[in-house]
């Protein structure tokens, strides 16, 4: 059933999300020197389907429990983002033979979850993240009482 909060969560945390991709594109092109063009918008998908459904099923409580379903919100997003780009790369080097087997893509592709993890665990990325997610909770349990 949508409502005030999952629609405010949806969106705020899509842009979030997109925002967050923005802060991630310089250091992927330092590193990688790989072209970006898709990461945020998709973050920015995927962060409006965890808006939705974690942070919009939890907002209308108290704001001390909407801070808490901000902060899950961002670990699923961060999560589903890591599992989606580090699957997507994983493809790539499928289709160019780059691995042996289906065993052997999986264990690249948790090699890169973990790379991009490292790559993305730095204040210029975590500290706006973590800010953020307050503040969209906190945005989202307002309209929640508001409008709904």
């Amino acid at each position: 059933m949508p409502t005030a909060g999952k629609l405010i969560g949806a969106i705020v945390f899509a842009a979030l999300a997109y925002f967050i991709g923005d802060l991630i594109k310089p250091l992927l092109v330092e590193t990688e020197g790989s072209r970006v063009g898709w990461l945020s918008p998709v973050n920015a998908l995927i962060g409006l389907v965890m808006g939705w459904t974690i942070m919009g099923r939890g907002a209308g409580n108290t704001y001390r429990q909407s801070f808490g379903y901000g902060l899950t919100t961002l670990a699923a997003t961060v999560f589903w983002c890591l599992v989606f780009w580090s699957g997507y790369k994983m493809i790539l080097r499928s289709m160019a033979q780059r691995y042996d087997g289906a065993m052997h893509a999986l264990q690249g592709m948790a090699e890169l979850f973990l790379a991009y993890a490292k790559l993305i665990a730095v204040d210029e990325v975590v500290v706006p993240a973590l800010v953020g997610a307050l503040f969209v909770a906190w945005l989202t349990e307002f309209f929640a009482r508001r409008w709904s």
